[in-house]
């Protein structure tokens, strides 16, 4: 099947770049430093994450029973087989199945994206981290794997004839864990008001703060003490990842070092809020966004 002649590529592009604009303003900024026919390809992998996340969260996801929530994943799961093999239904698809040509990959992380959606039918606590690791992989980790064949390899690894060819799925999938924990700190509030702790019980019970103190936004020291370890968990995790970051071709480094640095300072936004976050969200303002472009850019040259 020809993609092209089916679909306005140029036009369905531009609209997974609008939408990435609108709802990843952090993520975004750093897809604008790779080359074009990376970032539309960041772009296209994001809007269908995106429409994937859309099934449970949207506003007319909230209004269906599990069973039609069900069902919405399960026709997605089939839609996607189908980009895979080149069938695409609108223009949306036909930009996926355009990355997919141009970026060979498997379709196993998009799989398993589905997989971490349907957690979200089913569980609304975690006992332990191992499970909540395993939901984070799902539903981010992921991410790292779609896109690290867009990323690329830089040719210093591998040109000599005995060079083993790295492998940076590990710290990809780091990376995706890390952002999604930083999420999950950044939206406690949010996520209570939706019946959903993704905090780990076992935290919360070694920490004496209790599922109570939560609903209600509770903020006494037993909470501080419990956030400050999370952030030092998820900083461990954005640690990992930054071990594969000098394997990514040179005109990925510096993309990826700002989308990394940027969202770890969500953590730091979160402990200049003194841990609150049921009142307010924490962010990174426009100035130190300016500010992590030239660092990033350096640590991208000698790291």
């Amino acid at each position: 099947m020809n993609i092209e002649n089916s679909v306005n590529l140029d036009g369905a592009y531009e609209i997974c770049r609008k939408e990435t604009a609108q709802w990843a303003k952090t993520f975004y900024l750093g897809t604008l430093l790779l080359p074009p026919h990376k970032r539309k390809a960041i772009w296209a992998i994001y809007v269908w994450c995106r429409r994937t996340d859309e099934l449970m969260d949207s506003k007319e996801a909230q209004q269906c029973s599990k069973t039609e929530l069900a069902d919405r994943l399960d026709q997605w799961e089939l839609r996607t087989r189908g980009i895979f093999k080149g069938n695409v239904q609108d223009e949306l698809d036909g930009v996926m199945a355009d990355t997919i040509e141009n970026f060979p990959q498997s379709i196993q992380p998009y799989l398993d994206m589905i997989e971490g959606q349907r957690m979200d039918l089913e569980k609304t606590r975690y006992s332990t981290f191992e499970e909540l690791k395993l939901y984070c992989y799902r539903v981010a980790g992921t991410v790292g794997l779609m896109t690290q064949n867009v990323m690329g390899i830089d040719p210093a690894y591998t040109n000599a004839p005995w060079s083993e060819q790295p492998d940076p799925s590990q710290a990809a999938v780091a990376l995706g864990i890390a952002n999604q924990l930083t999420n999950i700190l950044r939206d406690v509030g949010e996520d209570r008001t939706r019946g959903r702790i993704y905090l780990p019980q076992e935290d919360l019970k070694k920490f004496g703060y209790s599922e109570e103190d939560l609903m209600q936004g509770e903020i006494n020291p037993q909470w501080k003490e419990l956030m400050a370890f999370q952030l030092k968990r998820a900083r461990d995790w954005f640690d990992i990842s930054e071990e594969g970051v000098k394997w990514l071709s040179a005109d990925a480094r510096w993309p990826v070092w700002t989308s990394l640095r940027l969202y770890r300072g969500i953590l730091n936004s979160i402990e200049r809020l003194d841990y609150d976050v049921f009142n307010n969200r924490a962010y990174v303002n426009k100035f130190v966004k300016m500010l992590e472009l030239p660092i990033s850019y350096l640590i991208a040259q000698t790291k």
